[in-house]
């Protein structure tokens, strides 16, 4: 199989993007999207998506980890299927596209961003001082300092595979939280390494930051990969609607692969 790709990524976290409207890549098997993953034998990337038609959708994203497994949702992933989308010429004024977890918006703002609507998060759960949320992909939250000299990978990975979390996993996000922005660092389930950002898990460092009043609210956050922002609309202390992801998403370059079965 001769696949076309093209490479995009957002804030450093990247992905191997198919044009799949023609459903040409429909028979790709899951030790096929590992290999064109993998950085030593194949394209290298986090994750690889496909583009897919959708009758009632601008399109439908089908999101696989570099494991090879369909994955939760991806929301760095989100914003890199609308930039391929408008690269293939869908261009519209706002994205209304389907995922794993549903239904979501997305457009360009002012700086030529992608703002992607992400799920509504109305539960956190404190978790031995720590916090865990769903916002699209299942996130732990842990506040602290110098997070830059943090063992990421090994502390990552060894909360991913405790107990309480080895059978489904979860990703793990080092926060620290200053005057006006976090840092975020994340171990992400699936990759099974520190990414340089990851779109749910600053999305959900955010939502745990949001000590301010009820009403709309943005945290600036800035991660290995660079400069994102969270939007969100706050009821109360723990219900978030009204919640975009804003960030760049890059093309990076294009090229074509052969697979064996």
């Amino acid at each position: 199989m001769t696949i076309n790709f093209f490479k995009y990524q957002g804030t450093g976290n990247d992905f191997i993007l198919l044009d799949n409207r023609t459903n040409a890549y429909d028979s790709l098997e899951e030790k096929q999207v590992k290999q064109l993953c993998n950085r030593h034998f194949g394209i290298g990337a986090d994750g690889l998506m496909l583009l897919n038609h959708h009758a009632e959708y601008d399109f439908e994203m089908v999101y696989y980890n570099a494991d090879g497994n369909i994955s939760s949702m991806c929301g760095n992933g989100g914003r890199c299927i609308v930039r391929f989308a408008y690269d293939c010429g869908l261009v519209k004024e706002e994205y209304r596209f389907l995922a794993v977890d549903g239904e979501h918006l997305a457009s360009f703002d002012e700086q030529h961003w992608v703002k992607l609507q992400m799920k509504e998060v109305d539960t956190i759960q404190n978790y031995h001082g720590d916090f865990i949320l769903d916002t699209g992909s299942p996130h732990l939250v842990k506040i602290g300092n110098n997070i830059m000299d943090k063992d990421v990978i090994n502390e990552g990975r060894k909360i991913r595979y405790s107990h309480d979390f080895k059978e489904s996993g979860i990703n793990v996000n080092f926060v620290e939280q200053q005057s006006n922005y976090i840092i975020v660092r994340t171990y992400e389930r699936g990759v099974e390494d520190e990414t340089l950002s990851c779109g749910t898990g600053v999305t959900a460092a955010a939502l745990v930051s949001a000590h301010n009043e009820s009403g709309f609210n943005r945290v600036e956050v800035k991660t290995l990969g660079g400069h994102l922002a969270v939007e969100y609309e706050k009821h109360g202390a723990t219900h978030f609607s009204s919640i975009w992801l804003c960030g760049p998403a890059t093309f990076v370059f294009k090229g074509h692969i052969t697979l064996k079965h």
